[in-house]
């Protein structure tokens, strides 16, 4: 069965476009602040896009989430981590990071027969 993935059903776009503006804006600190004449990479939409590319949607999961509010829920779970995920001041943070981790190899995880897939499902209290 393919699963589907959080960005064929649903983001949280008004945080991405915030957060890509507001990186757009952005004049100190930066390296990109040297030359005006660079070009601008969409950090935070490309960090939001392959996150959702690689976690699946909740509604791939009824068995985890049999009804639509559960699955919403989980949704919005998601996108505050996609709208953490964005915020410019968060490209080190580790928690942030970490948390994007595991929700990818928690996706991969339940998707696969692998022993070492079913150590990381064994070893996580939220599957």
């Amino acid at each position: 069965m393919i699963r589907k993935k959080l960005i064929e059903v649903a983001l949280p776009l008004e945080a991405i476009n915030a957060a890509s503006a507001r990186e757009k804006s952005i004049r100190h600190g930066h390296p990109s602040t040297l030359h005006l004449w660079w070009a601008r990479r969409p950090l935070a939409a490309a960090r939001a896009v392959l996150f959702a590319q690689l976690v699946d949607d909740p509604s791939s999961w009824p068995e985890l989430f049999p009804t639509e509010e559960a699955q919403s829920h989980e949704r919005q779970r998601l996108f505050r981590l996609i709208e953490e995920l964005v915020q410019w001041e968060n490209s080190g943070n580790e928690r942030v990071i970490n948390a994007a981790r595991v929700e990818i190899a928690r996706s991969h995880a339940r998707s696969s027969s692998s022993p070492k897939a079913k150590a990381v499902l064994a070893a996580d209290p939220c599957r």
